[in-house]
């Protein structure tokens, strides 16, 4: 967890968000990242999507259920369905999104569910009418 903290106080110095994470298996750290939003415009540059594509990318897998996430603030919900598809289940944080609202830190980009439940009613489903149909095809295939 130091490690993700440091990270997270490192970024803060070169003008960057107050997030840094790690991905640990059998006591050592196998991958690390930090919230690059203030270098690229990428919403998911965040520190521990971006520690877990380093590592899939060096194991070459999808797999991480073997492995441990330390972040230094609490993951967001795009943060935690990417661990969960993953499979990662040891999951650790020291700050909460509450604490970064009460430092200041907009409350908008806070992801929550109940504005998941707000975008999915404005969601809207399309037919495929006479469109070849991808997941028939995918399936298909096996």
């Amino acid at each position: 967890m130091k490690r993700a903290l440091d990270l997270a106080v490192e970024n803060v110095h070169k003008g960057g968000q107050p997030y840094g994470a790690v991905i640990v298996k059998d006591g050592q750290i196998v991958a690390e990242g930090v919230n690059t939003l203030h270098i690229e415009y990428d919403i998911s540059g965040h520190a521990e999507l971006l520690a877990m594509r380093a590592l899939q990318a060096k194991i070459n897998s999808h797999d991480l259920s073997d492995y441990t996430m330390y972040a230094s603030g609490e993951p967001c919900l795009m943060c935690q369905s990417a661990m969960y598809l993953a499979g990662i289940r040891n999951i650790y944080y020291c700050q909460t999104m509450r604490d970064a609202i009460e430092a200041g830190f907009p409350e908008e980009d806070c992801l929550t569910h109940e504005k998941v439940k707000e975008l999915r009613k404005t969601m809207k489903h399309l037919s495929l009418e006479e469109l070849e149909n991808p997941i028939t095809l995918w399936a298909s295939l096996d």
